[in-house]
């Protein structure tokens, strides 16, 4: 039986997952750790990634492409896959009616990057801002306050109350029942 051309690439093409990234070069600079850490096949055509393996993989790869290309660094990136932490990106427009948004990153950002680390320590989390765009790479018990304390300062809040919350509800680390391998 001959199958139509057309019809192989339409089959090749559906087997893949397509991202259409901006900084291609975080990407191909570590394409070969990534194949090898995420066990997928990654290949680029111009500005658009596809990334072949099995579906599970396929998936933490997307994210851990998504993360690179949002601004975090590989090393930090890789811990999607590696401690099985989470990923988020939180739109500020989403948060905030105010039409000023350099002035709300800037309040993410703070005085010479202080707020961000700040937040970053009390919550154990890394967090990285692009256009209007924060992500978010952390243990899934720590991703709900620091998914708040952001959202609280993109609203307004005061910096002050921001960290007195986190401080007052910080998480404990869990400790290790031996159930885990």
């Amino acid at each position: 039986m001959i199958i139509p051309k057309t019809f192989n690439s339409f089959l090749f093409s559906s087997m893949m997952k397509k991202i259409i990234i901006d900084k291609l070069q975080r990407i191909t600079k570590n394409k070969k750790k990534l194949e090898a850490k995420l066990k997928v096949k990654i290949t680029n055509r111009g500005k658009e990634v596809y990334i072949e393996g099995n579906p599970e993989d396929e998936y933490i790869t997307e994210k851990v492409i998504d993360a690179l290309d949002l601004g975090f660094p590989y090393s930090v990136a890789i811990l999607i896959k590696e401690e099985d932490n989470e990923f988020e990106i939180l739109n500020i427009k989403d948060y905030t009616n105010r039409k000023d948004l350099e002035r709300v990153r800037a309040r993410i950002i703070g005085k010479k990057g202080k707020a961000l680390k700040t937040i970053s320590e009390l919550t154990n989390c890394c967090f990285e801002l692009k256009d209007n765009s924060l992500g978010i790479i952390g243990e899934p018990e720590c991703m709900k306050s620091a998914i708040e304390s952001a959202i609280s300062l993109i609203g307004g809040a005061k910096h002050g109350n921001v960290y007195a919350r986190l401080e007052k509800h910080k998480i404990k680390p869990v400790k290790d029942l031996g159930l885990k391998k």
